[in-house]
């Protein structure tokens, strides 16, 4: 199905792309998801972190990522207990207030909160609402066939929604496409990395975010666009401090939250919609594409708190993605009720101490709208830093 989304205005000019990408990501009604569904396309939600979005886009729906939004969540209230994140309960709340309609709905058990997600959704809505099971053993010499047949369960669902069978040339010809999509994106933290004074962390971030509810060929064209305008911004480097921005896996924060950092820092990493960079390199378009999608989440990713991978050491990897990025201090952030990133806070600064680098500790919620006594906070932490 080939729908246009976006019209014409990837090719406006920068301020303005990054302004109606804000737009669209801050809209709790989620208009191009409209316009999609108004065109005769289907969607698939899926929560977070990490979903093989290629199995959606081979069978020609909308792979949706569905991560909440800054709304009061009436209805939804009642489905869930209290003492739970915000994604969760907004997350639902856009679907029972119509402001999105799937077609599918797909989840994952990433912690205790999240695995009675799918339950909770399925009690409420007659379209298939399904569990994405990831190896909870990734060391596991069989992981790889087992995530293998997973997918291909999965596979099948979306095949019976989407009313036609999805071949292994279709995989093939939608992994092309997102491994595009992924070298436009890295390519994109390489300008946040390299040349942060080009792009503020609230910039980059809503660049991204919209390829989330977006068809891939028109993010692909929207990133190819942007990024030779950021290349030739004008803007010089302050006397600002290099930060990794860790935490934002799940939950999202406010952008606001992050233009508010960027007015103090230089944010040159973050794991903020991890799902979407999850794989770093190319994935292999030749032999069985499933196995292929299913290697590379195993062996060619990054990391994040919801994945346990003996290879992949949660504090070391922090230490060597501030290291790659040359950051000089960290913010060590976590979503209010988030058991994962809470707990991830304690062995992250536990580590941080023995490697004598600098962090920030702090909690954010997706609904902040005041973030006036973070950003004190934070510029006297800068402060102390740059004036030490």
């Amino acid at each position: 199905m080939t729908v246009r989304i976006l019209d014409s205005w990837p090719y406006k000019p920068l301020d303005e792309v990054t302004g109606l990408c804000r737009e669209l990501v801050e809209d709790p009604d989620f208009p191009t998801v409209k316009r999609w569904r108004e065109a005769g396309g289907k969607v698939v939600g899926h929560f977070q972190v990490y979903f093989p979005e290629e199995l959606a886009h081979a069978a020609g729906m909308l792979p949706f990522k569905v991560r909440g939004a800054q709304i009061e969540a009436r209805q939804a209230e009642a489905r869930f207990g209290s003492y739970l994140c915000s994604i969760l309960k907004t997350s639902l709340e856009l679907v029972l207030s119509q402001r999105v309609t799937l077609d599918m709905f797909i989840s994952h058990p990433i912690c205790d909160a999240a695995r009675n997600l799918a339950a909770v959704w399925g009690r409420n809505f007659t379209y298939p609402c399904q569990i994405l099971y990831l190896p909870q053993n990734a060391n596991s010499k069989h992981s790889a066939q087992y995530l293998r047949d997973e997918y291909a369960r999965l596979m099948r669902d979306i095949e019976e929604v989407a009313g036609r069978r999805i071949s292994d040339d279709d995989l093939r010809a939608s992994i092309r496409v997102f491994n595009e999509n992924r070298r436009l994106l890295h390519k994109l933290y390489a300008i946040k990395r390299e040349t942060p004074w080009l792009l503020p962390a609230d910039e980059a971030y809503v660049l991204m975010a919209v390829g989330g509810m977006i068809p891939r060929e028109e993010h692909n064209e929207l990133l190819k666009a942007v990024i030779p305008q950021i290349e030739a911004r004008p803007a010089k480097p302050q006397d600002r401090i290099r930060v990794v921005f860790e935490g934002g896996f799940c939950e999202q924060p406010p952008t606001d939250l992050l233009r508010a950092i960027a007015l103090s820092c230089y944010v040159v990493d973050d794991d903020l919609l991890i799902g979407l960079r999850w794989i770093q390199e190319d994935v292999a378009t030749e032999g069985d594409p499933l196995l292929n999608l299913a290697d590379a989440y195993l062996e060619k990713s990054s990391y994040s708190p919801v994945q346990h991978d003996l290879r992949k050491p949660k504090e070391a990897m922090l230490l060597k993605r501030m290291k790659e990025a040359r950051a000089g201090a960290a913010i060590i952030t976590a979503a209010k009720m988030c058991e994962p990133g809470l707990d991830e806070q304690v062995a992250y600064s536990k580590a941080l101490d023995e490697a004598g680098i600098p962090y920030f500790v702090s909690e954010f919620e997706e609904s902040m709208t005041s973030f006036d006594h973070l950003q004190i906070q934070l510029e006297t932490f800068v402060e102390n830093l740059l004036f030490a």
